[in-house]
C-alpha cells in the first residue's frame, strides 16, 4: 500500500515542480491578497483591540489558511484530469489497495500545502508577527492537519465530478466561503448572529483559530484544545470519506 501511495505522492510533487506558472501563482496570489486586504482593511478593522497597523499581523494566519485552501483546490483538480486522460482507470485496476489511491493523493496535497505555506512564514516579521522558534512545530502541525482536511474535502468533491468547470464552480461556492467565514478576514465578535452561527459550524474556523494561537499566541474564538481537536477530527473524517469513495467505485466497477 505504501509503495503505491508514495508513487502517487511523488507524481503530484513532480507535476507541481514542473509547472512554473503554478508555482508562481500559488505563492504570489496569497501575498497579493495579504498586502491588498491587509492594507485596505487595516484602518477599518481593529480585531482584539489592535490598532490599524495590527491588522496585517492579525490577518497573517488567515493568509496561511488561504494558501492551504488554494493548494487543496489545485492539487485535487488533478483527479478529474487523471480520469479524463485514463490514468486514474489504470490505477484503479492495479493490484494495490484502493485506500492507497486516496492516501497518495491526500499525502501529495498535504505536502504541497506545506511547501507553499512554510516559505510564506518568512514574511512574518514584515507583518509584525514575532514568532518564536518554539511555536514552529505547532504551526507546522496545524498547517499539515488543515492541508489534509481541505485536500480530503477537495478530493471527495473531485472524485464525483467529470468536469473541471463544475469543480471550480463548487469550489467557489463551498471552499472560498468556508475561508471567508473562518475568522480569517474578520473576527466573529463583530459579525451578526447568523454569521457567527455559520462560523461556529464551519470546521475551517477551528483550523484558523489554531493557527492564530500557534503564530500569534492569541485565543480568537474556540480554545486551542478544541480548535486542534476539531481540526484533527475534520482531517480524519475527510481521509475516511476519500477512502470510502474510492472503495465504493472500485466495488461498483467489479
Amino acid at each position: 500500500m505504501w509503495l503505491a501511495s508514495l508513487t502517487l505522492w511523488h507524481r503530484d510533487i513532480v507535476r507541481f515542480m514542473r509547472q512554473g506558472s503554478r508555482v508562481v501563482g500559488a505563492l504570489a496570489t496569497p501575498v497579493v491578497f495579504w498586502i491588498v486586504l491587509g492594507s485596505g482593511f487595516g484602518q477599518s478593522f481593529k480585531p482584539d483591540g489592535t490598532d490599524g497597523s495590527g491588522y496585517l499581523a492579525w490577518f497573517f494566519p488567515g493568509t496561511v489558511a488561504m494558501i492551504v485552501l488554494f493548494s487543496a483546490i489545485f492539487s485535487t483538480i488533478s483527479v478529474i484530469e487523471d480520469r479524463q486522460q485514463g490514468f486514474l482507470q489504470g490505477v484503479l485496476v492495479a493490484p494495490c489497495p484502493r485506500a492507497a489511491i486516496a492516501a497518495g493523493k491526500l499525502l501529495g496535497g498535504t505536502t504541497l500545502a506545506l511547501m507553499q505555506a512554510l516559505p510564506f512564514l518568512a514574511l512574518a516579521p514584515l507583518a509584525g508577527v514575532n514568532m518564536a522558534w518554539s511555536a514552529l512545530p505547532a504551526t507546522v502541525a496545524t498547517i499539515a492537519l488543515l492541508g489534509l482536511a481541505l485536500t480530503g474535502l477537495g478530493f471527495a468533491i473531485a472524485w464525483r465530478l467529470d468536469s473541471t468547470q463544475g469543480f471550480h464552480a463548487i469550489m467557489n461556492l463551498l471552499l472560498v466561503p468556508m475561508w471567508l467565514l473562518s475568522g480569517a478576514v474578520f473576527p466573529a465578535s463583530g459579525a451578526s448572529g447568523w454569521v457567527r452561527l455559520l462560523m461556529a459550524v464551519n470546521p475551517m474556523t477551528y483550523g484558523v483559530a489554531a493557527l492564530k494561537h500557534a503564530m500569534l499566541g492569541v485565543v480568537d474564538g474556540p480554545s486551542p484544545l478544541v480548535a486542534w481537536t476539531v481540526t484533527a477530527c475534520f482531517a480524519l473524517a475527510m481521509l475516511g470519506l476519500g477512502t470510502a469513495l474510492v472503495g465504493r467505485e472500485s466495488r461498483a466497477g467489479r
